[in-house]
C-alpha cells in the first residue's frame, strides 16, 4: 500500500495555490486534511475546534502560499507548521480567556447566590441583566454547554458589543473561525433554549 502522502508533489501544488488554482487546494486538503485533522486534534483535544483550525489553515494555505518557500523545507512540512501554528494560537488563546471565563462563572447565577438577594433586584451578571430572571438563568446554564472559546466569543458580542472583527483582534483568533464559532454557538443557544 502506497502512502497517498508521498504520491502527492505538494510544494508543486502550493506554488499553483499562489497563482489562484482552487483545484490545488482541494487536491491538497483531499490529501492531507485527515492528516492535518489528527495532528490538530491531538493538540486541542477538541473535534469541533480542530475542524475549525483545519478550515482556517487551508485558508491561510490558500492566502500564504506565495510565501511558501522549498529551500527552507518541504511543502508538507508547511502546511503542518500552518496548522499547528494555529491550533497552539488556540490553545493560548483558550488559556487567557480562562480569567474571563472564572469571572463569568463566579458572576453567573445560581441557586445558592440568588436566594440571598432581595425581591426586586436583579442579578449581577451581564447576560442575565439583558433578559427577564427565568430567562436569565436559562441562557446562563445554555451557555455554560459551550466550550469557553465559543462562550466567551458569544459573550464579547452580544454582552461588550465587540464586532467579529474586534472578537478577532481581541483573542487573536482568525476571522473566520471567530464567525463560525458565533453562528454555530447561536444555533446551539437557541435549541438549548426551546
Amino acid at each position: 500500500m502506497t502512502d497517498v502522502s508521498t504520491s502527492c508533489d505538494h510544494a508543486a501544488l502550493i506554488t499553483r495555490c499562489a497563482q489562484g488554482d482552487q483545484q490545488a487546494l482541494k487536491t491538497l486538503y483531499q490529501h492531507e486534511g485527515a492528516r492535518l485533522l489528527g495532528v490538530v486534534m491531538r493538540i486541542v483535544k477538541d473535534r469541533g475546534m480542530a475542524e475549525d483550525i483545519v478550515h482556517d489553515a487551508c485558508l491561510n494555505i490558500w492566502q500564504r502560499a506565495d510565501t511558501f518557500d522549498p529551500s527552507r523545507g518541504s511543502g508538507r512540512s508547511w502546511m503542518f507548521s500552518v496548522a499547528r501554528h494555529l491550533a497552539l494560537n488556540a490553545i493560548r488563546y483558550r488559556d487567557r480567556e480562562v480569567g474571563f471565563d472564572a469571572e463569568f462563572s463566579a458572576n453567573g447565577t445560581d441557586a445558592e447566590h440568588d436566594e440571598g438577594q432581595e425581591e426586586g433586584v436583579s442579578p449581577s451578571t451581564p447576560v442575565s441583566e439583558a433578559f427577564d430572571w427565568q430567562t436569565g438563568e436559562r441562557i446562563d446554564e445554555c451557555l455554560k454547554t459551550l466550550t469557553p472559546e465559543r462562550r466567551n466569543c458569544v459573550l464579547h458580542a452580544y454582552v461588550d458589543g465587540l464586532s467579529h472583527a474586534e472578537i478577532a483582534e481581541h483573542t487573536g483568533t482568525p476571522l473566520g473561525t471567530v464567525k463560525a464559532w458565533i453562528k454555530r454557538s447561536l444555533l446551539r443557544l437557541r435549541e438549548c433554549m426551546a
